[in-house]
């Protein structure tokens, strides 16, 4: 019987190179280094001015080892790659001060985080190079684990796979009074999990073919935290694990190794009303959870991507084969050693986590239809498929163009004017035979069902960005707060940074 065991065997001497559809092979003759203590992203609590705390960003060019002698030209925040996590508290003002020394345009945006229009960090706050801009607001939010990468106009994917993101944590008086893990970098633990392609010489490579542009930039090495071969020691008998799904593209199923339970204690944008007992949670891009895991014991075990089966696609061509391939390895991504304390020592959680307003539906005074879609371009046959040959000559899913209703990204084009301080209802309808993440800026929405059905377990919560399943159609609800902003727009797109920046984005305004 072929064993997890036995297929993960393919990985490169356990360097967790997956054999995905852009893999561009192993690195043939550089040591894989194995169980590298997982790197904490600094923490930047920034400095107190008066009334406002202080943070300064500076966007840079370094080199990063990720592999034994082997320096990797990279791009950072504060450092070679990735950023500080920022902390911050709700009710207080920030000022961000942001820094680009990088050779073209970029910005960042504070993904999930409810700031006026122009604090957003989206496309119509650029960065020139040499230039800084600043980000200035009052935290009006629960406590949450956000993130913050860039968001360039058609440069978010290669921008955030070199190294521009970093994570964000709110914190609040509820949570504060909490008994939950909450020392950093100790018992709160963030996860950044990222895919990356890295060629024989170590560089790390970002691609440009027909594949990468049809279903976003998969890599074939996992990194957590900038950490190749991650090694966790709890030092505690509870570890709270703070996910972030930072890939280009990727969805994550994840588990542990040895099949124990875990408990989830928060969605995209703060606390749940009570802890979830799971055994698996799917993340896609732009995704966050809050987990606890159960660190009592000596035995080390593994958090890990559990393959989901392959579906029977109907469609034939270069997007069918990819779509086969898609979400299908199963791999390491984070080894645990527990704290040796023994199973018989106290294990406890909060059975009140947070108190959640739930939005009635009837306070929506609009509903919205968003359809995502991809092709009808490019000789791609419109959705219509083709033949069992060759896309290029019969047409496919893939090529073309990616929209939401009909229209590619238009900077000066503004899909929805709403009245601050309205609730609204948004259908987001997949078109396509792929999930997409759909993430929109400052809101904070609820999920109200999935084709007729309650949300997840693990999505009831206050949520930024949802899994749209394939030809799939997801309910939300938002209130739409101020302040308005009638000259500057929020954006509302695919969190697969390269249908992003190949056009499956839209803006709205508040006014």
């Amino acid at each position: 019987m072929t064993t997890r065991r036995d297929a993960l065997k393919t990985l490169l001497a356990g360097s967790m190179i997956v054999a995905a559809p852009n893999a561009l092979g192993a690195l043939a003759y550089i040591d894989p280094p194995l169980g590298q203590k997982l790197k904490i992203p600094p923490l930047l609590d920034g400095e107190v001015n008066g009334v406002e705390r202080n943070f300064s960003l500076t966007l840079q060019q370094g080199l990063t080892r990720f592999y034994h002698d082997v320096d990797t030209a990279t791009w950072g925040i504060n450092g070679s790659y990735l950023g500080p996590t920022l902390r911050m508290r709700d009710g207080e003002r920030v000022r961000i001060q942001v820094s680009n020394n990088l050779n073209e345009n970029s910005v960042l945006h504070w993904h999930g985080m409810n700031v006026p229009a122009k604090a957003d960090g989206g496309p119509h706050q650029h960065i020139m190079p040499g230039g800084t801009w600043t980000a200035a607001f009052q935290v009006r939010q629960p406590a949450a684990s956000c993130w913050y990468h860039s968001h360039a106009m058609h440069l978010s994917g290669p921008q955030v796979y070199k190294g521009l993101a970093g994570m964000l944590i709110v914190n609040d008086d509820t949570s504060d009074q909490l008994d939950l893990p909450s020392e950093y970098g100790v018992d709160d633990i963030p996860v950044i999990i990222q895919d990356r392609i890295f060629d024989r010489e170590g560089n790390m490579v970002y691609p440009h073919r027909m594949e990468d542009h049809m279903i976003g930039v998969r890599g074939n090495t996992i990194l957590v935290n900038g950490t190749l071969n991650p090694l966790f020691h709890a030092r505690s008998g509870r570890t709270r694990l703070r996910l972030l799904n930072g890939a280009n593209a990727r969805n994550f199923t994840l588990a542990l190794s040895n099949g124990q339970t875990f408990w989830q204690i928060a969605t995209d944008c703060g606390l749940m009303e009570e802890p979830v007992e799971l055994t698996q949670l799917v993340l896609t891009p732009g995704e966050r959870a809050e987990i606890i895991v159960d660190t009592r014991g000596t035995e080390p075990f593994k958090l890990i991507n559990v393959p989901v089966p392959a579906s029977n696609v109907p469609y034939y061509g270069l997007f069918t084969e990819l779509l086969m391939e898609m979400d299908r390895q199963a791999f390491d991504i984070l080894t645990l050693e527990p704290s040796g304390l023994s199973l018989s020592d106290q294990f406890s959680l909060p059975r009140q986590l947070a108190h959640i307003d739930w939005i009635p539906e009837s306070a929506a005074t609009t509903t919205r239809l968003m359809l995502l879609q991809m092709g009808e371009g490019q000789g791609n046959g419109g959705g219509q498929g083709g033949g069992p040959r060759s896309r290029r000559e019969f047409g496919g899913w893939g090529g073309g163009s990616h929209k939401i209703n009909g229209r590619k990204m238009d900077m000066n084009f503004i899909e929805a004017t709403i009245i601050a301080g309205t609730t609204e209802i948004w259908e987001i309808s997949n078109e396509t035979p792929m999930i997409h993440p759909f993430h929109i800026h400052k809101v904070h929405f609820q999920i109200l069902e999935r084709k007729g059905m309650p949300p997840l377990a693990s999505e009831r919560g206050f949520k930024d960005t949802v899994n749209v399943p394939p030809h799939g159609r997801v309910k939300v609800i938002a209130k739409f707060t101020g302040p308005g902003d009638p000259m500057i727009p929020y954006m509302f797109h695919c969190h697969i940074l390269e249908h992003e920046d190949h056009g499956m984005m839209g803006q709205f305004m508040i006014v």
